[in-house]
């Protein structure tokens, strides 16, 4: 290997400036800012959806863009926060803390070293093809999934309320439609549908036009001069409703049991670590000490389940009260209620309740609607995520999930644009470049990222030349973060939640369902299972591909248990074929039969079951010729089942031979004595020769004419006529295997002849449909 090749491999950038010029650059240029104005408040919208603050798609869109770009193979490829990446983190971390809090973002980082390690792993071992696990029907059915859930989850910023989220995304859904029909707000609403109407007029008047960009300003801009944010604060004295009052106080109080009750838990599960270490190392299972503190935990964690219910409960009844103001007497009543004299202020107030204590001397009450608000100004601070190895186990199983479906994505995106470019693709290089941008994107605070269809789209569209638009790119995000985070304070929320919709819109594919189902029915059925089980079972996807998988496992394994084995004849073309395929004649004398697929253990008995399907068929038959070019591998128990059938035909005065032998076959019946078993005489180049040479034994050595056949159907073409079908698969096949039992069990073959005879007993009395 030479030292361009390893600096190539090392270094892949290094290969982007042979015959560059300023031509070149001026494109680079024009794609990395285009993509830029796509990605800022994609990246925002998609932190969100990750149950990040919106500055932390910023932070996604800093480094990692510009490090896959550099260690990558695609010049084009535009890397950075995606929608189902996006979704899958914020899924597999709600189980462990509060989304939005700082734990919670403290995960989401890790799990972006997690997925990192894992993809440069593989691509520095050069097992990019383990991805293929993921086949496409479990990904297709898993996709159209995700961007249903991932367009419906964002209906509570659409219709400006605040819900908690259930066990399954169906009953989130079902409470949201709830919340908005006791009250939507209407700004908000209209923001949502203004900004999706914005990107879709634009989109059809002109693709290249930043339509995402310009619903961002046009709708900031609106926000800001009319007050679209009317949030504030007040003391919970201020409410003149004592029921209310008396309801936060009770929320605060679960609140704080729900925290004391955790603590708790903690504590014993530290000694419930503690009791079992001092029985691993006294090599004992299990003591009463044990039992009781397991106990302990058991019951605290129901009784931590029922307090989280009532919190619940009474955060659901807080988040429907409505207010109305009395400036004069800074005083905020019920809606409905006759207490007060409400003034001519129409604007209905109602209460900001999160998961955290209600400060009652600084209770937040909302007036509009929801808008980003500060975005901490300048880069994050670099360092590198806190580790641990219990961490890292718990999170790499979904890790495995995110990093296998992330690069799917990137590596597919990838393939359909240097069809068009020319490009050479290295999947492992790729690898390389998706784990170092989530590895060194989690020292800038970054969360899982992968490659993006819709702005490596808008890179390609622009002319991007060579990765150096995505350094570009991440150029125009860092300047971005230092300079202009104050314009999107007021940037309304359900803005980002059109720009989400928008986004995994064209994510929907109900045609590839149809063009699944057409190619094999069970790869349709394995893509709609995984779609069904997916949304059944969402939040937790994993469950979805974890089926589709083990669904396209399953059905390979059975697939790979029965291969085609096929007896052949000659067709119009002159080349032998499937008899039973193409309704050809059979010879009475002669089988090929032809075994596509790999000989190992799995499917070594099959070859002989089909072998002695074609010998019962066939009273009359002398020899079987064993057509090879199907079998590409071959293992001990597949060389030790065919050892087996050649000694059992020959034994029966049957011919064998072989023809068209791979080397790697040929290779494992030199070295066991197989070939020599059956003899260099016996094993043909390919199927003419033998046949030709096998027809000459027959009339040579046997009983048969000297002469030979004139219309021997494996050298003539001779179809099956339509009126002899019945008679030759039913009633004529029962006088075969009858005959062929006779024949066995005067060879001794008492097994086979005993197979036979059962075989007769539930005949197939119907001929096989045409293809």
């Amino acid at each position: 290997m030479s030292n361009q090749t390893i600096l190539a491999r090392v270094l892949p950038f290094t290969g982007w400036f042979g015959g560059y010029n300023f031509g070149k650059l001026r494109l680079d240029l024009i794609s990395g800012i285009t993509v830029a104005l796509v990605l800022i408040p994609q990246s925002m919208a998609y932190a969100q959806l990750a149950g990040l603050p919106a500055y932390y798609g910023l932070y996604a869109a800093f480094l990692p863009p510009m490090i896959a770009a550099l260690f990558g193979s695609s010049n084009q490829l535009a890397t950075g926060p995606v929608a189902v990446v996006s979704l899958m983190s914020a899924a597999s971390l709600e189980p462990l803390a509060t989304a939005g809090s700082a734990e919670f973002i403290a995960y989401s980082i890790t799990l972006a070293l997690t997925v990192g390690i894992f993809q440069f792993s593989l691509g520095f071992l050069r097992l990019g093809l383990v991805v293929n696990f993921l086949s496409h029907p479990v990904v297709n059915g898993f996709t159209n999934a995700a961007a249903i859930i991932i367009a419906s989850s964002q209906f509570s910023k659409f219709f400006g309320v605040q819900v908690d989220k259930l066990p399954h995304h169906y009953e989130t859904m079902l409470r949201v439609a709830e919340a908005a029909l006791d009250y939507t707000h209407i700004p908000t609403l209209i923001f949502g549908i203004g900004a999706v109407a914005i990107m879709v007029i634009l989109r059809k008047i002109d693709h290249r036009i930043p339509n995402v960009l310009v619903a961002v300003v046009i709708s900031t801009i609106i926000s800001f001069f009319m007050g679209f944010n009317k949030d504030t604060h007040i003391t919970a004295s201020a409410i003149k409703d004592s029921g209310i009052v008396q309801k936060i106080e009770e929320y605060n109080a679960s609140v704080l049991d729900i925290k004391s009750k955790s603590e708790q838990r903690a504590g014993l599960a530290v000694k419930v670590e503690k009791e079992k270490r001092r029985l691993q190392d006294a090599h004992l299972y299990k003591t009463s000490e044990l039992v009781m503190l397991q106990s302990e935990v058991e019951i605290l964690n129901i009784k931590l389940a029922d307090a989280k219910q009532h919190a619940s409960v009474l955060r659901e009844s807080l988040r429907k009260v409505k207010l109305l103001a009395e400036p004069s007497a800074n005083a905020f009543y019920p809606k409905g209620s006759v207490q007060g004299a409400p003034t001519t202020s129409k604007t209905i107030w109602r209460l900001a309740v999160g998961n955290q204590p209600i400060d009652v001397n600084k209770l937040k009450i909302s007036g509009g609607g929801a808008i980003v608000g500060k975005i901490p100004a300048g880069l994050p601070s670099l360092e590198l995520p806190e580790l641990k190895i219990n961490t890292f186990v718990k999170l790499l199983p979904v890790a495995i999930i995110i990093s296998l479906l992330g690069f799917m994505e990137a590596i597919a995106i990838a393939k359909a644009m240097a069809g068009k470019t020319g490009q050479k693709l290295d999947p492992n290089q790729e690898l390389i470049g998706q784990g170092l941008a989530n590895i060194i994107g989690s020292i800038g605070s970054s969360y899982a990222i992968s490659g993006s269809f819709s702005r490596s789209a808008v890179n390609l569209q622009a002319g991007a030349v060579t990765g150096l638009s995505s350094v570009v790119t991440s150029f125009i995000v860092v300047i971005t973060l230092m300079f202009f985070t104050p314009l999107l304070y007021y940037l309304p929320q359900a803005v980002l939640a059109g720009i989400i919709m928008m986004a995994v819109i064209g994510l929907i594919n109900v045609k590839s369902f149809i063009h699944a189902w057409q190619a094999q029915w069970y790869d349709g059925l394995i893509s709609i299972t995984t779609f069904l089980v997916t949304l059944y079972f969402a939040p937790h996807l994993d469950k979805g591909i974890m089926i589709g998988v083990a669904l396209s496992m399953g059905i390979f394994l059975y697939k790979s248990m029965r291969p085609v084995v096929a007896s052949l004849s000659m067709n119009e073309e002159k080349v032998l074929q499937s008899a039973e395929y193409y309704r050809l004649q059979g010879c009475r004398h002669i089988s090929v039969v032809r075994f596509d697929g790999a000989l190992f253990f799995a499917n070594a008995s099959y070859l002989d079951e089909q072998v002695l399907k074609f010998r019962s068929d066939r009273p009359d038959l002398r020899y079987i010729l064993l057509d090879a070019r199907g079998i590409n591998d071959m293992d001990a128990s597949g060389e030790e089942a065919l050892s087996l059938l050649v000694k059992r035909l020959r034994s029966a005065d049957l011919g064998f031979a072989m023809c068209g032998l791979k080397g790697q076959v040929l290779n494992v019946m030199k070295r066991t004595g197989l070939y020599d078993e059956i003899g260099c005489d016996h094993i043909y180049a390919d199927s003419r020769a033998a046949i030709s040479a096998i027809i000459k034994i027959l009339h040579t050595d046997t009983d048969l004419p000297a002469d030979g056949c004139d219309n021997c159907p494996l050298t003539t073409y001779l179809p099956l006529a339509e009126e002899h079908i019945e008679e030759t698969v039913g009633v004529g096949n029962i006088l075969a295997k009858l005959s062929a039992a006779a024949a066995f069990a005067e060879h001794s073959e008492f097994d086979t002849a005993q197979a036979l005879l059962a075989s007769t007993r539930n005949p197939p009395l119907k001929a096989p449909k045409k293809p």
